[in-house]
């Protein structure tokens, strides 16, 4: 018997809804019901163009339409909180893009809100629903390479971004932290944990937000994770877990991978590859997928995605935001201890 369809809503029409839509148009099981936009234009554009059964030019209509049983939150993350919000107060089920939000504080509003509600609340990353990185997590879990020593993860943009671009924009969140280090930091705790200690270096543009920034994170079993984020050079993206009997190393685009390898003490390395199947590494087909899977399932939030990991990542990314002295307007303290940032503006 085939499974019912899930009816999508996505709330928001830039590149990354439409990246989703066109995968989620591809899966059986799923049906894009209705798109919102604060544009009436573009919400019926983007519903001509994938199909959409109703296009809103405002978000509470797609919020308050019963007949949504999740919505993808595809706003920039300084919204996050605010769409999120809308529809999990709505009665929606949620799967809000990374970073889940701007700050701890409204991570924790957003997943008190799920809980009060009874609502399902995923944050899209969809490097931890990937196959492949799932394969290297039960690798590691499974003792591969033995105890893990360190974890090493970068991601930087050539740019240049002109100074008006939302990348260096402090009213949209921009900086490289938010956007891509999001990615080594989630990587290195998926496989360790919440940090021990953070430190963290980073530097700043002249409108105050991080133009590239290193943190070290470190554990109490003695591992540590050296991550990089820019917007100021074009990095490798790769990233190398070593254990104390081996290392994988995973190339360019280590957050959507279609190979790594395995090297073990004594053996030949070992190379793990993508199965044609599961769709282009570009794919956010699996999120979707894991979505529709703890839905059905009745579960309210997802073992691939738990929603105390993202709370942990958002803690680790405030914390090393505090270090650097990069705070957002309007922003409240964060409320981690603060460090002595070592920055520079530009």
């Amino acid at each position: 018997m085939a499974e019912q369809r899930v009816r999508w809503g996505i709330l928001a029409t830039g590149g990354i809804a439409a990246a989703f839509a066109a995968d989620l148009v591809d899966l059986p099981e799923a049906e894009l019901a209705a798109v919102a936009s604060r544009s009436t234009e573009s919400a019926e554009a983007f519903a001509e163009r994938f199909g959409a059964a109703r296009a809103y030019g405002e978000w509470a209509s797609l919020a308050a339409n019963p007949d949504i049983d999740v919505v993808y939150v595809a706003t920039p993350h300084t919204a996050h909180r605010a769409a999120a919000g809308l529809c999990l107060e709505a009665g929606r089920n949620v799967l809000c893009e990374k970073p889940f939000t701007l700050n701890l504080r409204e991570t924790r509003e957003l997943v008190a809100l799920a809980r009060e509600h009874d609502r399902f609340l995923m944050e899209a990353m969809w490097m931890y629903c990937n196959p492949l990185v799932r394969r290297l997590k039960a690798l590691v879990d499974d003792g591969a390479i033995g105890e893990v020593r360190t974890v090493q993860a970068d991601f930087g943009l050539a740019g240049p971004f002109p100074s008006a671009h939302r990348l260096r924009d402090p009213a949209l969140g921009g900086g490289a932290l938010l956007d891509l280090g999001v990615y080594p930091v989630s990587f290195a705790q998926l496989l360790l944990g919440e940090p021990d200690s953070v430190t963290a270096s980073a530097r700043l543009s002249a409108e105050g937000v991080d133009l590239q920034t290193g943190a070290l994170l470190s554990w109490e079993s003695g591992a540590l994770a050296s991550l990089h984020c820019s917007i100021v050079g074009g990095t490798a993206a790769t990233a190398s877990v070593t254990g104390s009997r081996g290392r994988i190393d995973v190339p360019s685009g280590f957050f959507h991978p279609d190979r790594f390898v395995l090297h073990r003490d004594g053996r030949d390395p070992e190379e793990f590859t993508a199965d044609p199947a599961d769709g282009p590494r570009t794919s956010l087909r699996h999120e979707a997928v894991e979505v529709m899977r703890a839905l059905r399932a009745g579960e309210k939030e997802s073992p691939l995605v738990p929603l105390e990991g993202s709370l942990a990542v958002m803690r680790t990314l405030d914390v090393v935001r505090e270090r650097i002295g990069v705070r957002y307007p309007g922003e409240e303290p964060l409320g981690e201890p603060a460090g002595e940032p070592a920055t520079a503006a530009v």
